[in-house]
């Protein structure tokens, strides 16, 4: 079997597929996989090194305010489309999956034109732009939330929850904390707000340092790398404290997660998606910048089945921050309600029922 998958622009896309790929190529190693992104969105940075082949298209999304640019838009994406068209050609697929971002347009596109079977799937709770357009040509439309099933055909949507999720189902608990000189026996809470980090939850977590060197607990932040001179005095007194660790990134996230005992972050697919399927408690803090306010839906979907507590952008300090931390770390009963509400919340197959959509199609 030969399957192309495209996404692209953002993690969120990005993780779900390869964690995808790697399912197959366990089940069914002799699987062919060809992955089709940009040259210059961050797609071009991981998946080379994930060992799966990888071509480029040239196009990019449309401005939301009139532009001039969005001619270049519309025909840098009729000219993808034909480059599309020709990778297929001799790729030869299958099927071919996209899991978001503008690359996937194209891609997907061309594909059901050439009468290839086709599948998206849709990691948020409100549809992106790319996934609407997409979803009259395609066959099959896998989503991650049941709320996203009412946007779509209902002969085509199917639930099945995020990829990464399985994947990371997988991790077992490390000693990952003693590498940022922390514990790996004491209630511990990972902060952070995306690889590139979040300013609001930097001047919260500055704001903190003084409660969170009186707490019971231990703290891990990634500050992101572009904030981390800006913060690097205030860092730099924290990282004094024995409970306290600031870094501008931590590389085995998965690892640390799964060593760790509450989540404190933004509420982007993927970071659902993990700490779910480990059965984490979480403090959500949706960016108020993201398409639709979808992070917002998101949070609120586990906010309602009771396995996270949300705090808005506007709303976050540093000292109400720490008071939603300790009154969660001060009641077990609380803490296992929402650790259990998080486990149900995961989707521990999400990869077995995509694959099944992929061999009923082919």
């Amino acid at each position: 079997m030969k399957i192309l998958v495209t996404g692209g622009g953002t993690g969120g896309h990005i993780y779900p597929a390869l964690a995808f790929i790697k399912y197959v190529k366990k089940v069914l190693p002799e699987t062919e996989f060809l992955y089709v992104g940009t040259g210059q969105g961050l797609e071009s940075k991981i998946v080379p090194k994930s060992d799966v082949a990888f071509k480029t298209v040239k196009v990019q999304g449309f401005k939301r305010s009139l532009s001039l640019d969005n001619f270049r838009t519309i025909y840098l994406f009729l000219k993808s489309i034909r480059t599309a068209k020709k990778i297929m050609r001799s790729f030869q697929p299958d099927v071919v999956i996209g899991t978001g971002g503008y690359v996937s347009a194209p891609v997907v596109f061309a594909a059901a034109k050439l009468n290839i079977p086709t599948i998206i799937h849709e990691q948020n709770s409100v549809v992106g732009v790319t996934n609407q357009f997409l979803s009259r040509y395609v066959d099959k439309i896998a989503v991650s939330f049941d709320v996203a099933l009412q946007a779509f055909p209902a002969d085509k949507a199917v639930l099945t929850g995020n990829p990464r999720a399985q994947e990371v189902q997988d991790i077992k608990k490390t000693e990952a904390l003693l590498a940022y000189g922390l514990s790996d026996n004491q209630p511990t809470v990972v902060i952070f707000g995306g690889s590139r980090g979040a300013l609001k939850i930097n001047q919260a977590v500055v704001e903190a340092i003084p409660l969170f060197d009186k707490a019971n607990y231990q703290v891990l932040y990634a500050s992101g790398e572009r904030y981390y001179q800006e913060f690097q005095a205030a860092f730099n007194q924290a990282n004094q404290l024995k409970n306290v660790k600031i870094v501008p990134y931590i590389d085995n996230m998965l690892e640390v997660l799964a060593s760790s005992s509450l989540l404190v972050g933004r509420a982007g697919a993927t970071t659902i998606a993990e700490f779910t399927s480990l059965g984490l408690p979480a403090i959500l803090i949706p960016s108020p910048y993201v398409t639709a306010d979808h992070q917002t839906k998101n949070a609120q979907s586990l906010v309602d089945i009771g396995a996270v507590e949300m705090i808005k952008d506007s709303d976050l300090t540093g000292e109400r921050l720490a008071e939603k931390i300790q009154a969660i770390f001060s009641d077990e009963t609380l803490y296992q309600r929402m650790s259990q509400a998080s486990l149900n919340a995961g989707e521990p197959v999400a990869s077995e029922k995509l694959f099944n959509i992929v061999e009923e199609l082919v």
